[in-house]
């Protein structure tokens, strides 16, 4: 059984996920993030959706290249996503050694408002509808899920 300080519930890529391995290079990123908007959009989802995805996607691999893979001009990190008209699921895996969340600071607090840590995960888990980081912590698990009318 995983470590209960790590936040799973078990959701896995979907078996029709898009899986990608890339560089750090911002053109290979840029080209992942551009089909995922694009199959946002023919799905549905609105603008708000498309920038809350965006926003939680990109400090995901931000913190995937310089946390996770210490920024090495080597490293690689693993993309996995699929997009429907109910839901967006993006996956991103580093090759660091993980972390854990829960020993994360709380930004929001008075005595941390200066601290430059913690900030990525709270701006994900405030877009998203859930945000799981499985043992050992070095992958990422973004789900945003369509309200329904």
């Amino acid at each position: 059984m995983g470590n209960p300080q790590h936040e799973s519930t078990g959701v896995s890529d979907p078996p029709n996920a898009v899986v990608v391995s890339i560089s750090h290079e911002r053109t290979a990123i840029e080209q992942i993030c551009q089909s995922i908007e694009s199959a946002m959009s023919r799905h549905g989802h609105g603008e708000a959706a498309r920038f809350a995805t965006r926003l939680a996607w990109e400090e995901a691999i931000s913190n995937a290249i310089h946390h996770g893979n210490k920024n090495r001009a080597d490293g690689r990190i693993e993309i996995a996503w699929h997009v429907d008209a109910t839901r967006i699921f993006i996956r991103i895996t580093d090759e660091g050694a993980g972390f854990d969340p829960t020993a994360i600071i709380d930004p929001t607090l008075d005595e941390n408002l200066e601290c430059p840590s913690g900030r990525g995960l709270l701006l994900m888990r405030a877009y998203m509808t859930r945000v799981e980081i499985p043992e050992p912590g070095n992958t990422v698990r973004l789900v945003l899920e369509k309200p329904q009318p």
